[in-house]
């Protein structure tokens, strides 16, 4: 009988072991996942449209022609003045 208690509390031991390791992987899992979100389009910050030469920022709707004067940052500070005034 006591080889059969050890053997069940070694059982259990494992099982709660294993219960607590997925327990740890499941919120490391949720908080990876809030950081780094979906990628669905809607999650988007900008959109460069290179035929266009268009640059929107969907976060507060601000959109500006130049993509090269953009890609050289003279027009971020414009996209961060929207953002502080939102």
């Amino acid at each position: 009988q006591h080889q059969n208690k050890a053997k069940a509390l070694k059982v259990l031991a494992a099982r709660l072991y294993e219960l607590e390791r997925e327990e740890q992987q499941k919120q490391r899992a949720d908080l990876r996942s809030s950081q780094i979100g979906t990628g669905d389009r809607s999650e988007k910050i900008r959109t460069y449209n290179y035929s266009r030469s268009q640059i929107t920022d969907h976060r507060v709707k601000h959109s500006e022609f130049g993509m090269d004067a953009m890609l050289n940052g003279e027009l971020l500070d414009n996209f961060v003045e929207e953002l502080l005034f939102e």
